[in-house]
């Protein structure tokens, strides 16, 4: 297994260089995650995708979907990219264009961390905040974003959600490079969706060279319909409820995740209880201090563990870190707000130190 697994100490230097921002994306660590693993019996594994040039996994689907208009000649220099975003994909985007020349546009809900929001902008962005709407309405942020790309010229609407260049930049590289990592001994993969690129490009990467072996598994916030969904066998149940984590759940079965929605092992959903618990031990145990969404990731990951027994190997995906989302996260009256401050232990309360 990895020499962290044995408990061994390694540091490593790259002895290759990259080309700018771009060629810094992908090839990143897959982190040992020690007090759960010795909690659960199991070997849980973060890929720490926070540690991409733009911060977050989103910067392989931006790169990915924009490298795929280029070769498509949909996008020329100077063009301006267009997209619908909860935060990271967009920044991402901002990151990219900036560093291959281009106009970048973002639509997103008006409920997202004003950290995101001012990082657009300081990205050189320009960024639409508009209501949020549920996707049947034709205000969506993704038709809004949509409709203003429509009869400009050189200008993309880059369609994340439905883009399966967004799948496949995971299936390339997110999921080889967990294979290569694990040394091929991986029982199963989980993690959450908004997209459904990570979750279907790696899932479908795992399940080729394993032939079949590794498990896929989703795991859901609050408020999201798709472990109704996988647990039905394909109903489409109202969405109700909601989740602080953000960026993840869905209403819909994207095309992304309808390249793989068959072939998922099961799902179940995490309680924002939960996930802020985790956001705290975490930091307190492992020193990691990572989003809402990765802290959800990771209880899946150990629950899954605990259900496939002692010894198997669980891997998923610390999609960002905290800093996007310090304002809220470590605020003590917005946690309060959302009724959730009850869900950090006493002995991790000392973290919550914003007012």
């Amino acid at each position: 297994m990895l020499a962290a697994a044995r408990g061994l100490s390694q540091r490593r230097f790259s002895s290759t260089t990259v080309d700018g921002f771009t060629g810094a994306v992908g090839s990143t660590p897959l982190i040992y995650l020690k007090h759960l693993s010795e909690k659960t019996g199991a070997r849980i594994f973060g890929k720490a995708e926070f540690q991409n040039p733009g911060g977050s996994v989103k910067d392989r689907a931006a790169l990915g979907v924009v490298r795929d208009a280029e070769e498509r000649g949909l996008l020329q220099a100077g063009g301006t990219v267009v997209e619908g975003t909860a935060g990271n994909t967009g920044i991402g985007l901002a990151h990219v264009c900036r560093a291959r020349g281009y106009k970048c546009v973002i639509f997103m809900p008006n409920t997202q961390s004003q950290e995101k929001i001012d990082l657009l902008r300081m990205l050189g962005a320009e960024v639409h905040a508009v209501p949020a709407v549920a996707y049947e309405n034709p205000a969506n942020y993704n038709h809004q974003a949509r409709d203003y790309a429509k009869d400009q010229p050189n200008t993309i609407w880059t369609n994340q959600f439905d883009n399966t260049a967004n799948a496949n930049a995971h299936y390339l590289t997110t999921g080889p490079e967990i294979w290569e990592q694990t040394q091929g001994k991986i029982d199963a993969f989980i993690c959450a969706t908004g997209t459904g690129g990570t979750l279907a490009g790696v899932g479908k990467a795992l399940k080729e060279k394993s032939e079949g072996k590794t498990q896929v598994w989703l795991a859901d916030p609050p408020g999201s319909v798709l472990t109704s969904y996988i647990n039905s066998g394909g109903k489409l149940v109202e969405r109700s409820g909601s989740s602080i984590t953000e960026g993840i759940g869905q209403g819909r079965i994207t095309d992304n995740l309808q390249t793989f929605v068959k072939d998922l092992d099961g799902a179940f959903t995490v309680p924002d209880e939960k996930s802020i618990e985790m956001v705290y031990e975490l930091l307190d145990t492992e020193g990691l201090y990572i989003g809402a969404s990765s802290a959800l990731n990771v209880v899946a990951a150990a629950e899954l563990g605990l259900k496939l027994g002692k010894g198997s190997t669980i891997v998923t995906i610390l999609c960002d870190g905290a800093y996007r989302y310090q304002s809220r996260l470590f605020s003590k009256k917005w946690l309060q707000s959302k009724g959730l401050e009850g869900a950090i232990p006493g002995h991790l309360k000392k973290y919550a130190v914003l007012d």
